[in-house]
């Protein structure tokens, strides 16, 4: 069991809203900051159930949830690693450990550049870094396409291309853009335009210029970096980040159970198991 207090802290641009989840009983594990883009707090609590016996902090990312974002306002992977920073000095529990899912793990690797002296271990779950990718042009070109796509028809249509390339395996063609669009109603999603325009994956996250990580920078970070990835989805685009980015460190992925987000279990994927992932990270963590 443990003690939540929910804190606010300004940024330029937004304000970030973020929870320290504090132990009943005091503990000697160093502070656990737990994070995604674009996924919020409310995303890792199965996760965050697992580590009682240490203060964990969580947050929603700017624009997210309960954090605000001014609109039009810059969103980089610098911008939400600044972000990280004002967290952790927010909330006083640095250095903390780390874990960063999807676009977090790819954000926190500026994080561990600008700010060394703020984490102590990364571990960096399946970072999507297309511009490592051998498919790198057409990648950044498919991101682009379903940005578009949300400008012109809105959710549905543009949700449906972003799990139609979420669900492929192995390189994209060059001819990739060819195949005809997904039908949105197939895979449950709304076909008409309610014109809200504010979904931070599709306007946000896949509208950041492509981030390609300083592997020298990295190498002379005090920080421990730990590429990871999951052991199903071989061949996806996020699976495949978290192996360009062990190859550029020059080490071996991490290898955790479940899919892309397995730590934790839900209706898409039932058989993900959050307590096995979050032994993992414990073992990682305490090394």
């Amino acid at each position: 069991m443990t003690d939540r207090s929910t804190h606010t802290v300004e940024a330029p641009g937004a304000v970030l809203t973020y929870d320290v989840h504090e132990p009943e009983a005091p503990s000697g594990y160093r502070p656990l900051f737990i994070f995604g883009s674009p996924m919020g707090a409310s995303g890792f609590e199965q996760l965050v159930s697992h580590f009682g016996d240490r203060t964990v902090i969580t947050y929603d990312p700017r624009g997210m949830e309960r954090s605000t974002r001014e609109p039009d306002s810059e969103l980089t992977a610098e911008v939400h690693a600044e972000d990280y920073h004002r967290v952790v000095e927010a909330a006083r529990l640095g250095p903390v450990d780390a874990f960063g899912s999807s676009g977090g793990a790819m954000c926190a690797l500026h994080w561990v550049v600008a700010h060394p002296a703020d984490v102590r271990t990364l571990v960096a779950h399946e970072p999507p870094l297309v511009a490592l990718l051998e498919d790198r042009e057409m990648a950044i070109k498919v991101n682009a396409d379903i940005v578009d796509t949300y400008q012109r028809k809105g959710f549905g249509p543009a949700m449906a291309k972003f799990i139609q390339l979420a669900m492929r395996q192995g390189p994209l063609p060059d001819d990739y853009l060819d195949q005809p669009a997904p039908d949105p109603a197939q895979l449950g999603l709304p076909t008409e335009d309610d014109g809200s325009r504010d979904d931070l994956l599709l306007s946000g996250n896949l509208a950041m210029p492509p981030f390609v990580p300083d592997a020298s920078a990295l190498g002379a970070s005090s920080a421990r970096v730990i590429p990871a990835i999951g052991a199903l989805g071989e061949g996806g685009l996020a699976r495949r980040g978290g192996e360009a980015l062990a190859e550029l460190l020059s080490v071996e992925p991490v290898v955790f159970p479940g899919d892309h987000g397995g730590f934790a279990a839900n209706a898409w994927s039932p058989d993900n198991d959050p307590a096995a992932f979050a032994a993992k990270l414990r073992e990682l963590l305490d090394e």
